[in-house]
């Protein structure tokens, strides 16, 4: 039996005239994407005021969407320019695995950060001794540790499959379902791993977020002035709009009856979570808040003054 030593990546559009437009946008997705994480981890390595739990994590949200995008974006670039649009199978192998560990690791450091401010709301006086160095590096470690053994499970069984038959791949990147789907092996096991994992992974991240910020809303309700209110709110504003597009991409993804499931708003969809939020993270947090735009401006001011 011949078995597939490489694949072919379909991409999102086999239109030829959509394919230079398409990587002129991607690219300048991309790039604002590497700019936009790699000044959020600059910014907050170079200024003191940052120091603290909230934008050590964000510093940990602004590195996995920097990986997340480059394991996807140039790969799914150079195909747009390329004729022969081929992956090895190791390099296929390599791309899934990174882009489930940073997918899941995306999930659980939302709901770390959701943790954070329900302490630094609900607890502010206790803020410090809860939130230490010792239990900050432990919230960031157990989604990667977690993450990277989840995805180097997925990515063994999937590539101890079979593929004996058509080599193309139905995506612009390689996905566990499109893969499956060339796969000659029985892999209804696989797809109930799938789902398992990716239901369990979804709860108790969603939870975690929703139950945080339930304890969040009740303190804010009992914060007797409006200033007061709104201060407390503000400091989890971008974590909630990060959230909100993050997890409504998700649903809207996993969640929507099978009959609504076609492969273009699937490819739709894997280009917002994949390409389009790690670009907006670093707005978000940019253009929501406070601390941040402080920063900036402290960082123009000492880039004029040299």
């Amino acid at each position: 039996m011949i078995t597939v030593q490489e694949f072919v990546l379909f991409g999102i559009t086999e239109r030829p005239e959509l394919q230079m437009p398409l990587f002129a946008i991607f690219l300048l997705n991309y790039s604002i994407t590497l700019m936009g994480n790699l000044g959020i981890i600059f910014l907050i390595q170079t200024d003191r005021q940052l120091h603290s739990p909230m934008y050590f994590f964000l510093t940990h949200l602004a590195f996995v969407d920097l990986c997340y995008s480059s394991v996807i974006a140039p790969k799914m670039l150079a195909n747009l320019l390329a004729v022969k649009k081929t992956i090895s199978f190791h390099a296929c192998a390599a791309q899934l695995g990174s882009f489930l560990t940073f997918m899941i690791t995306e999930c659980f450091l939302l709901a770390v950060m959701a943790y954070d401010r329900y302490v630094a709301i609900c607890n502010p006086l206790l803020y410090q001794s809860i939130m230490s160095q010792r239990v900050c590096i432990l919230l960031v470690a157990a989604p990667y540790i977690y993450s990277f053994s989840v995805a180097l499970f997925h990515t063994i069984i999937t590539f101890r499959l079979l593929f004996c038959s058509s080599n193309v791949i139905n995506h612009f990147y390689c996905d566990d379902l499109p893969l499956l789907a060339l796969s000659c092996s029985d892999t209804s096991t696989k797809q109930i791993l799938i789902y398992v994992f990716a239901g369990f992974n979804m709860i108790v991240s969603l939870l975690i977020v929703l139950i945080s910020y339930v304890f969040i809303l009740s303190a804010i309700l009992r914060i007797r002035s409006a200033q007061g209110r709104q201060k407390a709110f503000s400091t989890c504003a971008s974590h909630l709009t990060t959230v909100t597009i993050f997890y409504g991409t998700l649903i809207f993804m996993y969640l929507q009856p099978s009959t609504n499931h076609s492969l273009g708003t699937d490819k739709i969809g894997s280009v917002f979570y994949t390409l389009v939020i790690p670009m907006l993270n670093p707005m978000i947090y940019s253009l929501r808040n406070k601390e941040v735009k402080e920063a900036l401006k402290r960082r123009g001011r000492i880039l004029v003054l040299h």
